[in-house]
C-alpha cells in the first residue's frame, strides 16, 4: 500500500550501500512487516529522524550542571560517591 504523500511535500532520492547481510535483513524485516522494501527503509529512516539525538535528550542535563557552577571533576566525584554507595547498599542486602 503506497503512501498519499501531500504536494508540498519535497522528494528526495537517495541511494546507500548496504552489504549483503543489510539487505537482507532490510527485505526480511520489510516482509515481515506486510511492506515493500522501499516503504519499510523510508519508515524506518523517518522514524530514526524524528527521534531526538542523545546530545538533544541531554541538553537540559548539561544546562543544570552548567548553571551549578560544578566543575567535571566535581560532578564525576558526585557520581563516584552515588555508585559507591548503591553499591555498599547492594553488598549489605546480599545473602
Amino acid at each position: 500500500m503506497a503512501a498519499i504523500m501531500p504536494r508540498e511535500v519535497m522528494v528526495m532520492t537517495i541511494q546507500i550501500c548496504l552489504t549483503p547481510q543489510q539487505e537482507s535483513r532490510l527485505r526480511e524485516l520489510a516482509a515481515a512487516a506486510g511492506q515493500d522494501v522501499d516503504t519499510y527503509a523510508r519508515e524506518a529512516l523517518a522514524e530514526k529522524l524524528d527521534r531526538p539525538s542523545l546530545a538533544e535528550l541531554l541538553a537540559p542535563i548539561d544546562k543544570a550542571m552548567e548553571r551549578s557552577g560544578m566543575s567535571d571533576e566535581d560532578i564525576d566525584e558526585m557520581i563516584e560517591r552515588a555508585r559507591d554507595e548503591v553499591w555498599r547498599e547492594r553488598q549489605k542486602g546480599a545473602p
